[in-house]
């Protein structure tokens, strides 16, 4: 089985999409060295660390709004 389920996370980040590209960029984070949020980790790949920091609630994101005036096609 693995941790966290996917059931567990997407209480947390609304869809697969999101999920997967919060969990890539934090996990390239790690990788250049960033500070980890969590003071123990069950995985020790650097995409695993970053999904446990999600389920921990430690990491979020926001949606960014498009500029007044701008409108998307």
């Amino acid at each position: 089985m693995l941790y966290p389920s996917i059931d567990s996370l997407m209480t947390k980040i609304d869809s697969k999409y999101s999920l997967v590209s919060v969990a890539a960029k934090r996990a390239r984070k790690l990788q250049i060295d960033a500070k980890p949020q969590l003071d123990k980790y069950v995985s020790h790949k650097n995409v695993g660390k970053a999904l446990e920091e999600i389920h921990a609630d430690e990491l979020h994101y926001r949606l960014g709004e498009v500029p007044q005036g701008e409108e998307l096609e």
